[in-house]
């Protein structure tokens, strides 16, 4: 039964897709072979004329499946390396909104949550729902302290998505299995990857515990207000945090104020971000307009941690490394920290790489603030993965796009806003702290620790080392088939195409 539900729900998708000309597109008809050309030409019949970009259709058909395809169109904007940069430019557009559900429902949550007597306790006074996502829906609680803000998850949200993911993960299995270029781009490991992640977003425990970390992070660095969290009123299905006073960014007043200072505001979201990625490794990754708020002090508050951004050592001096070089125009160390960070393959040419980088940074230097995009400047060498057989990392991929979200809100609050000049003193900063004398210390201290564990675990290796050579050697070789055969992966296509195109017809008739 578990096969028929995803073919069935896997048939609901592709309907909606195809009727938005999604599928095999008119607009890339040129790069596809005859049958694919046929194929689409047939989808586009039942499209009923769907208007805009790739990008837009997509969007727009996301929006109508519901939470776990909006939540996939999220993920999927952080891979222009594999959609191109309109496309996800698009998606990240994507809203993110539905009708909320009723307050007896969510008191309901509360009470299956805490109990009904410590509910109604702490939850004397829940007010209307005040926005509404895919997941959950927040409402304004009035209490003598002052104002809380209280998250709900949607009644049977976590039944749903794995219902939806059992389904992608299907597809995902397919594609591998018929397509050998698309295992570059590793959709089995993408789709594991997006569903432990939307399951991560079902537990707002987790959610609370970055909230609490980004707000003490930003106290340090003082770029960002962070609402403090109410513990005695979160669990797993309900997070409470304090209630931020202020518009939020996509309200057409937001900076109204003329008392707001929008080039000092701009830099704020620029550094602040800069700080926490670069710093200390952890960011908010999910900064667009609507979880940032203007404060009536003309400060910036960010609220929903629902994805926190993690990166390493290795990837915070890659980064703070290219976007110093790109100010410097030294391209050649550009391409070495690439190589240094195994990012690309030894077997490339550094020299050719870092001429590909020359052709990135030149055109953008000495002009104008307003026509020097970073985020331009980072979509086109994520352009070149490809070419020089980089692997993209989850991380990376998911810093380049909150970069691209950054610098999108920093340019609306001041179009004049130079993100280059902007991030200087952050980037400039660490780069002299972690290489001159300090950073060596830390990098000597970092290298004897590492070579003291690997110490302590010499005895364990050996060991094994040695029960390897007391294996017979003459056995059988072991095979590893595929995941899924070929064949299986061709047929389960076919099933599907042919439920899509019945979808399409009943839905037109």
């Amino acid at each position: 039964m578990g096969a028929v539900s995803d073919y069935l729900r896997l048939m609901r998708a592709g309907t909606a897709l195809a009727r938005h000309d999604v599928i095999l597109p008119g607009a890339y008809q040129s790069r596809l072979p005859l049958p694919a050309r046929m194929a689409g030409g047939i989808l586009r019949v039942f499209s009923g004329g769907a208007r805009g970009r790739p990008g837009e259709r997509l969007a727009r058909a996301l929006e109508k499946l519901g939470p776990a395809y909006i939540k996939l169109g999220q993920f999927l904007a952080t891979r222009p390396d594999v959609f191109g940069a309109e496309v996800t430019m698009d998606l990240s557009r994507l809203k993110d909104k539905l009708p909320p559900f009723d307050v007896k429902l969510a008191r309901a949550a509360l009470v299956e949550e805490f109990g009904a007597e410590e509910a109604n306790r702490l939850f004397p006074d829940l007010g209307k729902p005040i926005a509404a996502a895919s997941l959950a829906q927040v409402h304004r609680m009035e209490t003598a302290s002052g104002p809380l803000a209280v998250k709900i998850l949607r009644p049977g949200i976590e039944g749903q998505l794995l219902r939806e993911l059992s389904a992608m993960k299907r597809a995902a299995r397919m594609v591998e299995g018929v397509s050998v270029e698309s295992r570059r781009l590793k959709p089995v490991a993408f789709t594991e990857t997006i569903s432990a992640a939307m399951m991560r977003e079902t537990d707002l425990r987790l959610e609370a515990g970055g909230a609490d970390e980004m707000r003490a992070l930003s106290e340090k660095s003082g770029y960002f207000q962070v609402p403090p969290v109410d513990w005695d009123r979160t669990g797993r299905r309900v997070l409470t945090t304090g209630w931020v006073e202020g518009i939020p960014l996509t309200h057409p007043d937001a900076l109204a104020n003329p008392a707001i200072d929008r080039v000092a505001l701009a830099n704020d979201i620029t550094r602040g971000f800069l700080t926490h990625a670069i710093e200390h490794g952890v960011f908010h990754a999910d900064m667009h307009e609507g979880n940032i708020i203007i404060t009536p002090e003309g400060k910036v508050a960010l609220v929903d941690f629902g994805i926190i951004g993690r990166i390493g050592m290795t990837e915070r001096r890659f980064l703070a490394e290219i976007l110093w070089g790109f100010l410097k125009r030294d391209y050649m160390r550009i391409a070495e920290v690439h190589f240094e960070a195994g990012y690309v393959p030894s077997t490339q040419s550094v020299g050719d790489f870092a001429q590909a980088l020359r052709s990135i940074g030149e055109p953008v230097h000495g002009k104008p603030a307003e026509e020097v995009s970073m985020g331009r400047v980072i979509l086109q060498l994520f352009d070149y993965t490809q070419t020089f057989g980089m692997e993209m990392r989850p991380e990376l991929v998911l810093l380049q796009k909150t970069m691209v979200q950054v610098e999108g809100v920093a340019r609306a609050i001041d179009p004049g806003h130079n993100i280059w000049t902007a991030s200087e003193p952050v980037v400039g900063g660490w780069v002299r702290r972690s290489f001159g004398p300090e950073g060596a210390a830390r990098l000597i201290s970092g290298n004897l620790k590492e070579i003291t564990n690997r110490l302590k675990r010499l005895p364990e290796v050996m060991d094994r080392f040695e029960a390897s050579l007391d294996e017979p050697a003459n056995g059988p070789p072991t095979v590893r088939r595929a995941p899924f055969a070929p064949w299986w992966g061709w047929f389960g296509l076919v099933i599907i195409l042919a439920l899509i195109a019945y979808g399409s017809i009943l839905a037109l008739a």
